[in-house]
């Protein structure tokens, strides 16, 4: 019989509980501990891949610098936030880190991400208006960090299941939805990293050596959650104590010691809430309520029609080639739901589920922080595609199917590369811009699910890399093109309109026939309202003709008018 593993070495000052081993696998539900099989096989390394975690997170920050700065920024979001980071920078407000658009108080969200990219402004930029990269450059890099961090969730979830860990980096690398919404300039992506972080820190509570620094990197956290999407705290900490409710982990913390610390780190996200509130009075309310859980619970946006399948389409979009491990994936948590892994995975994807789901407002980027549980979820299984290891010792859920699913990615992959191809016939001349990501795509799976099929762990292990590689190559192809930001296919562009601009003296400017957009105010360096009222004293931005009006300048179907005395009826 293999030998017992050796007790592993401590991580980051943290140690495993003088129990059995894997802890993680006790029904805490009884309050005893009992005896429970392995998930991993016994020859498993006991060091974490540290190493591999590295080099997997700068392949991702790598990938989320590509072509940052090729298009330009987007509405709604990207552009207000630069708008708001740049008046920040400048010292605007009306009292120092209060946030301001157009110099008038912000009361959207909380500055933390502003205040960052307010700073690489002031280190990259010494004059004009910053680039789109430099505006995009610290939420790319903070967003990168969810690779690692997710690994290092399911290390602590799976202990010595190594395969599973760098499984779950490189899911959360190669996913669509978290490269490309991690490199905007928007609150997701670096939200889901210290959500992640979050996580972790109630994780490690129960068997740390060092309450006191684990409670302050938890506390951290929490401060950083409140200087984004203040009220996302309250579902994300929720999904995490449910999870540690389920498995009783709360008798094991050692509360007594990390709570101040806890309060220490949470401090700065409490003390800049009071600070706006002290400043702004009740209107520091709408962040929470009328602009924050109140307009998203009660109002249906735009782009909401679909309700609560707007977060199930994001899924079905976003999560190929590892959607179809989900729900085998989640059979297999339900019946290891007694285990650590089990009740962490079930527990943060239901309270998460039962937050986002129900939300008027549905907007594709609301569904973000569900991605993680879908990789926790996701990893085990195309671990175990890999190595075909014992898993706690009974047989895999689905195992038939989770056998064939090699052959399915082949079978897309190659669909995927023929379609490629066909980009070069005339006939197909449309799909040529989609040429080089598909070939890259298609050859990655269609190598990748072929070698998976193999009767050797080291022929199935570069097949597991062939498929990773094939999706980073894809990734990094889309990045070089505009095609990775599909929303600028609005109506119209705003640079060549923004241009009309440069050399008005006069203003304001109103916008005829069009809602305002947030990114023609920052590219004019302007606000630019859309008329409402019959006033002859602006200039006017139109792509229809203006009777009766002097065209300063044009720009293709566009043209900035001067209708002085001319009467305006355009509400």
């Amino acid at each position: 019989m293999p030998a017992t593993p050796s007790k592993p070495e401590p991580l980051h000052g943290v140690r495993t509980d003088p129990t059995p081993l894997h802890p993680e696998l006790t029904n805490n539900t009884q309050n005893h501990r009992c005896c429970a099989a392995s998930v991993l096989s016994k020859a498993m390394p006991n060091k974490l891949p540290w190493r591999l975690l590295l080099i997997l997170w700068v392949a991702a920050a790598l990938l989320s610098c590509i072509g940052l700065g090729n298009v330009p920024l987007r509405d709604f979001d990207e552009a207000t936030v630069a708008r708001v980071a740049l008046e920040l920078h400048q010292g605007a407000g009306e009292a120092a880190l209060l946030p301001t658009l157009w110099n008038e108080p912000y009361l959207n969200k909380a500055p933390g991400l502003h205040l960052i990219i307010a700073a690489v402004i002031g280190v990259m930029t010494r004059e004009g208006l910053p680039s789109e990269w430099v505006i995009r450059l610290a939420p790319a890099l903070m967003s990168s960090l969810i690779v690692p961090l997710g690994g290092l969730l399911q290390w602590e979830l799976r202990p010595r299941d190594r395969d599973s860990c760098l499984a779950t980096s490189a899911i959360l690398l190669t996913l669509l939805p978290i490269a490309r919404h991690g490199r905007l300039a928007m609150l997701d992506g670096t939200q889901l990293t210290v959500m992640a972080l979050l996580w972790l820190g109630l994780m490690q509570l129960r068997h740390t050596r060092h309450p006191t620094g684990i409670g302050l990197v938890t506390g951290l956290a929490a401060s950083g959650m409140l200087l984004l999407k203040a009220p996302l705290l309250l579902p994300t900490a929720a999904a995490g104590l449910t999870a540690a409710a389920l498995g009783q982990e709360w008798r094991h913390w050692r509360a007594m010691r990390a709570a101040p610390s806890l309060l220490i780190g949470i401090t700065p996200g409490v003390a800049w809430h009071l600070w706006h509130a002290h400043h702004r009075g009740s209107s520091a309310l709408w962040l929470w309520g009328g602009d924050g859980a109140g307009r998203v619970l009660l109002d249906a946006g735009e782009g909401s029609d679909l309700g609560w399948r707007v977060p199930i389409i994001e899924l079905l979009e976003g999560g190929w080639p590892w959607l179809v491990l989900l729900p085998i994936a989640i059979v297999g948590a339900w019946r290891l739901r007694h285990s650590r892994w089990g009740y962490w995975c079930l527990g943060t994807l239901t309270v998460l589920c039962a937050a986002i789901l129900p939300l008027r407002t549905q907007l594709p980027w609301y569904s973000h922080p569900l991605w993680l549980p879908f990789a926790l979820l996701c990893s085990p299984l195309l671990a175990w595609i890999v190595n075909r290891q014992t898993w706690h010792n009974r047989a895999v859920p689905m195992r038939r199917i989770l056998t064939r699913t090699p052959a399915l990615w082949a079978g897309i992959g190659l669909t995927v590369l023929l379609l490629g191809m066909a980009s070069l016939v005339p006939a197909a001349a449309a799909l040529t811009p989609y040429r080089s990501p598909a070939l890259a795509l298609g050859l990655g799976w269609c190598a990748g699910g072929s070698l998976l099929m193999s009767e050797t762990v080291q022929k199935r292990r570069l097949g597991a890399i062939s498929m990773v590689l094939g999706n980073i190559t894809a990734l990094a192809l889309i990045f070089t093109t505009p095609l990775w930001l599909w929303e600028l296919n609005e109506s119209w562009a705003v640079r060549p309109v923004a241009d009309l601009t440069a050399n008005t003296a006069k203003t304001p400017l109103r916008l005829k026939g069009y809602d305002e957009r947030p990114s023609l105010n920052w590219y004019s360096q302007q606000r630019i309202l859309r008329t409402q009222t019959e006033d002859d004293n602006h200039l006017y931005l139109s792509d229809q003709p203006q009777t009766n009006c002097k065209t300063l300048a044009s720009k293709g179907a566009w043209a900035l008018s001067d209708c002085d005395n001319i009467t305006v009826n355009d509400k």
